[in-house]
C-alpha cells in the first residue's frame, strides 16, 4: 500500500501542480477527519492556501485514485486465483490510469454467462479456433475441421465446427484490452453521435430529428437534450463509426502480410466480433462517458449558479412584504420585520378581471402603513405579471417611498410543504409559509435558501436527468462552502443553516437550538462544548465559522479561530491596542501598523504562520462584517415595463437569473427574462458564460430583438 499511496501522491502533485509537502499535508488533514471549509480557512500554511474549490476537487480525485488502486489489487487477486497472473498482466494493471482500462484488462478473466463462444468451447472446438487463428499457410481448415465433428455434442458438420471456432475467435478479439482501447479512442475521435425521430409528432426535440455531430465536438447541453429525447421516446440515438476503418485496423493486427487459407475465417470472425460484441459495448461506454462529462459540466455550472444565488447581498434593515401571486386562490401576503419575524398575513384578490382591486389596494395600503413596510418582494411564478402590474399601480398612490423586487420563488412551494416549514410556522397554512419565504429571501438569501433542497432552487439545466446522488453531493458542498465563507450567527441561526456549518450535522444543529432555548443565548464560543454530542473535534471544525455578536469576547464575532485567540490578543497588545479597542471596533489602522513591522518575525514570535497572522489581522479589522455587503446591491423597482415597451437598442439594467452553456438569462423587469447568447456577452472569445457571469450579477444590457408572440427577448451586453 505504501507504493500505491506514493503513486497517488505523485499523481496529485502532477495533476494539481503542487509540491509534495502540500499534497502530503493536505492528504493527512483529510485523513484526520478535517472538513474542507476548516482546511481551506484555518490550515493555509499546510496546504499552501489551497481554495475551497480546489480542495473539493482534490478530495474527489484522491478518493477516485484510492478506489482505483483498491480495484487494481482486487483484479490482480482474482486473476491470480485463476493461476493466470503474469508479469505482463501485472504491469498492465499497475499502469492502468482509469477504471475503464482495468475493466478491459479483466474482461477475459471475468466469469461469463453462457455465450456462443463458451458453448463452442464446451463442444471441444477451442483447439480448432487456435489452429485457425494461427493462420499457417499449409493448413487445410476444411479437412482439419472434419476431426471435430461430434454429433453427440451438436457438431454435425465441418461447417458447424468452423462456425463454433469462429465464435471463440470473435470473443477472444473482443476481450483483447489493447484492441478495445484503440477502437474506443478511434470511435471518440472519428465517430458521430446520431439521432433520428422515433415518433411522427412534433416536439421540443425537433432539432434532433435528423441530427449528427462529431463525438469529440458535441456540446454538453446537446448530449443531455438527446438523452432526454431518447428517454421520452421522441428520438432514437446511436454511435456511428466507419466500420471499414475498424475492420482494416483489426485485419492489420490479426492477419499476416501473406494471407493463409484460414485468414478469411479470421477476417470474418473479426467483422463479427466488431459488429456483435465490440461496437455495441463501446457505444454504451461512449454514451456513458459523454453523459458523465456532460453531467459533470452541468453540475459545475449549477454549482457556480447556486453559489451566485446563495451569496447575493442581503437587503438589510427593511420591513418586507412577501407577495406570493395566485389567480383563483388569491395572492398570499406576509409581512416580516427587519429580523424576519412575521408581523402580519393576509390574502388579497387582484389578478383576475372580476377581482375587487380597490378592496385589495385598501387591504395592502393598510398593511403597509400599519407595519411600516419598505419593500415588497413579489414571487416570479404564476400570476406574477398581473401581480407586478397591480403592485406598481399601488405604489404610485402611496404617500411613502416603497419599492418592489421580483424574487425567484423556485423551491418556495417545496419548502412551504416541508416538515421544516410546518415546525417553523405551525400556525400558518402552506400558501402563507411560501409568502414568508419569499419575503425572507431578499432579507437574507443564504439563510432562507438553505432550507430548500438545492436541486429545487432552479438555477441549473437538465438537473432532473443527472445522477441525483452525485448532484446532491456536489450542491451540498456548494451550500456548505457558501455558509462557511459568510459565517453564521450562533444565536439566531436556524437548524438548517447550522447543519451546513463545518463539523455540525443535523442532530448537533438541533441540539444547539435546544440548548439555546433552554439556556438562553450563547455568550462565548466555549459554551458550544456544553452542547450534547458536540465534542472537541466538532468544536475545532465549527467554532471559527460561528459568530456571537455582543458576546463576552470580541474575537467571537470574527473569523479568528479560538485556537489563535492567544496569538490575536498578543498581536493587539504588541500593536498598542486594548481588548476594549477590539470590542468597539477602534482598530481601523491595525493593518497599517502591521505593515511597518517584520511580519515573518512577528508571526514566529506569536507561534503562528505568516498567512494566519494576516488572516487574524483582517478578521479583527472586519469584525462582524458580512462579506456579501461588498457585492452590488439588488435592483429595486417602483414602476413596471412590459415587453411592448421594449425597443431595439434600448439599454437597461438587469439581474442575471441563470447561466447555462449557451448564454445567460437576465431579468430586466418585464416578467419575461431575456437571453444574452454567449456570442453577445463580450467582445473577446469566452469558452463558457460562467467565465464572465454569475447568478445575481447586476449587468447593463442592450435590447436586440423582441418577439412578443413567442415571448422571447434577445439581449446583448456589448456596447451596453
Amino acid at each position: 500500500m505504501v507504493n500505491s499511496e506514493d503513486k497517488i501522491i505523485r499523481l496529485l502533485m502532477s495533476e494539481f501542480n503542487l509540491r509534495r509537502t502540500q499534497v502530503e499535508s493536505t492528504v493527512k488533514l483529510i485523513d484526520d477527519g478535517n472538513t474542507i471549509p476548516f482546511i481551506a480557512r484555518y490550515r493555509k500554511e499546510a496546504t499552501g492556501s489551497l481554495s475551497d474549490e480546489v480542495l473539493r476537487g482534490f478530495y474527489e480525485r484522491l478518493n477516485y485514485l484510492r478506489n482505483l488502486e483498491s480495484k487494481k489489487e482486487e483484479i490482480s487477486r482474482l486473476i491470480d486465483e485463476q493461476g493466470k497472473l503474469t508479469d505482463e498482466i501485472s504491469a498492465a494493471i499497475d499502469n492502468a490510469a482509469a477504471l475503464s482500462e482495468l475493466e478491459d484488462i479483466y474482461r477475459p478473466y471475468r466469469p461469463k454467462r453462457r455465450t456462443r463462444a463458451t458453448i463452442a468451447k464446451e463442444k471441444g472446438l477451442e483447439p480448432l479456433a487456435e489452429i485457425i487463428a494461427a493462420q499457417n499457410r499449409g493448413d487445410n481448415i476444411e479437412s482439419i475441421a472434419l476431426d471435430f465433428i461430434d454429433a453427440e455434442k451438436g457438431v454435425e458438420t465441418a461447417e458447424d465446427a468452423i462456425a463454433g471456432a469462429m465464435d471463440i475467435i470473435a470473443e477472444n478479439i473482443s476481450d483483447n484490452a489493447e484492441y478495445r482501447k484503440d477502437i474506443r479512442v478511434r470511435t471518440v475521435n472519428e465517430g458521430l453521435l446520431v439521432s433520428k425521430a422515433a415518433a411522427e409528432e412534433d416536439s421540443v426535440y425537433r432539432l434532433y430529428y435528423d441530427f449528427a455531430e462529431p463525438i469529440k465536438k458535441i456540446a454538453n447541453h446537446r448530449v443531455l437534450a438527446v438523452n432526454r429525447g431518447e428517454k421520452e421516446g421522441f428520438l432514437s440515438v446511436k454511435i456511428d463509426m466507419d466500420e471499414d476503418k475498424i475492420h482494416n485496423y483489426l485485419f492489420r493486427r490479426l492477419t499476416p502480410k501473406t494471407e493463409a487459407p484460414s485468414t478469411r475465417y479470421v477476417k470474418s470472425a473479426a467483422m463479427d466480433s466488431y459488429k456483435r460484441l465490440i461496437a455495441p459495448s463501446i457505444a454504451t461506454e461512449i454514451r456513458n462517458m459523454l453523459t458523465e462529462n456532460a453531467e459533470e459540466a452541468s453540475i459545475k455550472v449549477f454549482n457556480q449558479n447556486l453559489s451566485g444565488l446563495l451569496l447575493q447581498p442581503p437587503i438589510k434593515d427593511k420591513v418586507v412584504m412577501g407577495f406570493d401571486p395566485g389567480y383563483r386562490t388569491g395572492c398570499k401576503v406576509a409581512v416580516v420585520d427587519e429580523t424576519g419575524k412575521v408581523l402580519d398575513t393576509s390574502v388579497v384578490y387582484c389578478t383576475l378581471p372580476h377581482h375587487d382591486k380597490d378592496k385589495a389596494k385598501k387591504q395592502l395600503t393598510d398593511m403597509i402603513a400599519k407595519n411600516n413596510v419598505n419593500l415588497i418582494s413579489i414571487g416570479n411564478g404564476t400570476a406574477s405579471k398581473e401581480s407586478e402590474i397591480f403592485i406598481s399601480e399601488l405604489l404610485k398612490g402611496l404617500d411613502r417611498e416603497v419599492y418592489y423586487i421580483m424574487t425567484n420563488e423556485a423551491g418556495a412551494s417545496v419548502y412551504s410543504a416541508s416538515k421544516l416549514a410546518a415546525e417553523e410556522f405551525p400556525q400558518y397554512d402552506v400558501a402563507l409559509r411560501s409568502a414568508v419565504s419569499i419575503a425572507r429571501r431578499v432579507q437574507d438569501p443564504l439563510a432562507e435558501l438553505v432550507k430548500i433542497d438545492p436541486k429545487s432552487i432552479g438555477v441549473g439545466q437538465y438537473q432532473h436527468d443527472m445522477n441525483q446522488k452525485r448532484l446532491g453531493e456536489a450542491l451540498g458542498g456548494v451550500v456548505e462552502s457558501c455558509v462557511n465563507s459568510v459565517g453564521v450567527d450562533l444565536n439566531t441561526a436556524s437548524p438548517s443553516l447550522l447543519s451546513y456549518v463545518a463539523g455540525i450535522n443535523k442532530t448537533v444543529s438541533k441540539n444547539i437550538i435546544t440548548y439555546r432555548e433552554e439556556n438562553g443565548k450563547f455568550n462565548t464560543r466555549k459554551d458550544l462544548l456544553k452542547v450534547p454530542k458536540l465534542g472537541a473535534k466538532a468544536f475545532e471544525q465549527c467554532a471559527g465559522f460561528l459568530r456571537i455578536t455582543d458576546g463576552d469576547n470580541p474575537l467571537d464575532n470574527t473569523s479568528v479561530h479560538p485556537e489563535s485567540y492567544a496569538a490575536a490578543k498578543e498581536l493587539l497588545k504588541l500593536l498598542g491596542y486594548s481588548e476594549e479597542d477590539a470590542q468597539s471596533g477602534n482598530v481601523s489602522d491595525l493593518k497599517k501598523k502591521l505593515s511597518r513591522v517584520n511580519s515573518a518575525e512577528l508571526a514566529e514570535r506569536l507561534g503562528i504562520g505568516e498567512i494566519t497572522l494576516n488572516d487574524i489581522a483582517d478578521s479583527i479589522v472586519k469584525k462582524g462584517r458580512d462579506p456579501r455587503d461588498e457585492l452590488p446591491q439588488p435592483v429595486l423597482r417602483s414602476d413596471i415595463l412590459s415587453m411592448e415597451d421594449l425597443k431595439p437598442d434600448m439599454v437597461l439594467t438587469g439581474t442575471v437569473r441563470n447561466v447555462i452553456d449557451f448564454g445567460a438569462f437576465v431579468d430586466i423587469g418585464v416578467h419575461q427574462d431575456g437571453l444574452v447568447h454567449i456570442s453577445q456577452i463580450c467582445d473577446r472569445y469566452i469558452k463558457h458564460p460562467t467565465d464572465v457571469l454569475s447568478v445575481g450579477d447586476i449587468v447593463k444590457v442592450r435590447v436586440l430583438e423582441v418577439d412578443a408572440k413567442k415571448k422571447r427577448i434577445s439581449l446583448s451586453m456589448k456596447e451596453a
